[in-house]
């Protein structure tokens, strides 16, 4: 009988280091992780994204990690999820599909590992929001997950200080799991 994996989506404001975690959770734990799509598929399309292209986004954070379910790992990694694209649809165009709030509360997420923002953010050709709009979305990112009602915690230091620390929380995570 396959055991449900404890599903860890990583998420936090830009430049906080979600993507080194994820990269750094899988390889510890052995596991596959869903990378951040946004930034490849922004980064391909050589124009202005557009309210279609963050639900085509959506959609396909959706489907990595359907197609993620179906393995038999003991924990999966989400570089983002869902919460920070409804916030980027709420900020850029004031609107939200239908479908991406049902989904939100219907696609579970055991643990969210919340990246603080305190690392020093770097701009590259993707990132829009540093200053004090990175300190608006950090928190407008905690309210939805507590709006959601799902179990976070935040993730500080850098290097491998934040890396054992998400270690460490997932570990607990799933040493409690395993007593129930």
């Amino acid at each position: 009988m396959k055991n449900k994996p404890l599903i860890v989506a990583i998420t936090g404001a830009e430049s906080t280091g979600k993507s080194t975690l994820a990269e750094a959770l899988s390889k510890h734990y052995s596991v596959p992780f869903v990378p951040e799509f946004a930034r490849a598929y922004i980064l391909e399309l050589h124009r202005h994204y557009t309210f279609e292209d963050i639900e085509f986004i959506a959609r396909k954070q959706v489907e990595q990690y359907t197609q993620l379910l179906s393995g038999n790992y003991p924990v999966i990694i989400l570089d983002t999820w869902l919460l920070i694209t409804k916030v980027w649809f709420e900020v850029v165009y004031n609107h939200i599909p239908g479908w991406l709030e049902e989904n939100i509360g219907k696609l579970n997420i055991d643990l969210f590992l919340v990246c603080d923002i305190d690392l020093p953010w770097e701009a590259d050709d993707v990132r829009e929001n540093g200053g004090e709009n990175r300190n608006k979305l950090q928190q407008k990112y905690l309210d939805e997950i507590q709006k959601y009602n799902f179990t976070y915690r935040l993730i500080q230091g850098n290097g491998t200080h934040r890396t054992q620390s998400a270690i460490e929380i997932i570990d607990n995570r799933l040493l409690k799991n395993q007593q129930i």
